[in-house]
């Protein structure tokens, strides 16, 4: 973190603030484990904090420390609307658009509050006072370490706060195999485990407490692969009958985009999750090499993200968003093989 951005924010980190800290809709482990961190920081130091999140997180995220401190702006929303109300400094972490955080952003755009952006996502509005961006690094929660340290508070960094931190860089960083993952990201989790956090029951508590019904969908998944070898492309397909049949809870589909990614030769991968509540088709896309997954959401599922992971949203039906993706990817031909 730059010294100019740390000086600034220092100057705004004083006791009268009514702090609000902010993720996206439909949080990850980043985006609860930055904010939930940020949050108990702050704490430390004495000030006056509160995290608003959208909507709920998987219940393979519930066990995180002080997981009962979000405010859920759908499920208690009158005492999220009075935060973010009275809130003088808001921030905003693991995205960098109002538009990502659902009904939250109608109370975004009206605040008057000092808005602060915490984010590693692509091309970031402009809205906050103090923005701290950066796309190569693998998640949002090694930035929070970063504001940390930049504010001298290392020692503050509890076991809580370094479970919480090692999570989210752990989940976004497919357990430190994507190539965001630098010789940095493996300096910041050593500092977090020197901190308390313990890292074999963090991956157990995430990736090894599956309900039946999901390795169910799981296997729905699977058998609806699709590989189009002419364009090094694979993707599956899930319908909401197919999700409602396997009892679907919010989390359970959450990396099976890699597994198609994962067949050998595949370069670009998608998933397809019909969503009849909402009308739409949520889209999730990963690459491998130089094929910008960003670019393409952005160019076609009003969406974005990475370079090699992304997500967007489609308007059409299923079979429509399908078919429509597939007389898309002769354009791509050459990028793709």
């Amino acid at each position: 973190m730059e010294k100019a951005l740390s000086t600034e924010l220092k100057q705004l980190l004083t006791k009268e603030q009514r702090i609000v800290i902010i993720g996206h809709k439909n949080p990850d482990g980043d985006a609860v484990g930055s904010t939930l961190g940020l949050h108990l920081f702050f704490e430390k130091l004495g000030l006056n904090s509160s995290v608003v999140l959208p909507n709920d997180f998987p219940d393979f995220l519930k066990w995180m420390p002080q997981a009962d401190a979000v405010l859920n702006f759908e499920k208690q929303n009158q005492q999220a609307i009075r935060k973010l109300e009275e809130a003088t400094l808001i921030f905003t972490l693991d995205f960098n658009s109002f538009a990502r955080v659902g009904d939250v952003q109608s109370y975004l755009e009206k605040s008057e509050a000092t808005f602060v952006m915490i984010d590693h996502h692509q091309q970031p509005d402009d809205y906050a006072t103090v923005t701290y961006t950066d796309a190569t690094i693998g998640s949002t929660c090694e930035m929070v370490f970063n504001v940390i340290e930049a504010l001298d508070g290392l020692e503050h960094i509890s076991a809580d706060i370094a479970t919480l931190l090692y999570t989210g860089i752990m989940t976004d960083t497919g357990s430190f195999r994507f190539p965001s993952t630098t010789a940095r990201t493996h300096r910041v989790v050593a500092s977090l485990l020197d901190c308390g956090a313990n890292n074999a029951e963090i991956h157990q508590n995430v990736y090894d407490t599956n309900s039946t019904s999901r390795m169910k969908l799981l296997g729905v998944a699977l058998d609806n692969l699709v590989v189009l070898e002419e364009y090094n492309t694979a993707y599956i397909t899930i319908s909401q009958k197919e999700l409602d049949d396997n009892h679907f809870k919010k989390g359970d589909t959450e990396g099976f985009v890699n597994y198609a990614l994962s067949v050998s030769g595949i370069k670009f991968a998608l998933i397809f999750i019909e969503n009849k509540q909402e009308n739409i088709v949520k889209i999730s896309l990963r690459s491998v090499g130089d094929f910008s997954v960003n670019e393409f959401s952005r160019a076609y599922y009003n969406g974005g993200g990475h370079n090699n992971a992304a997500g967007g949203r489609s308007l059409l039906s299923l079979d429509e968003t399908v078919k429509q993706f597939i007389s898309i990817l002769p354009e791509y031909k050459e990028a793709l093989s």
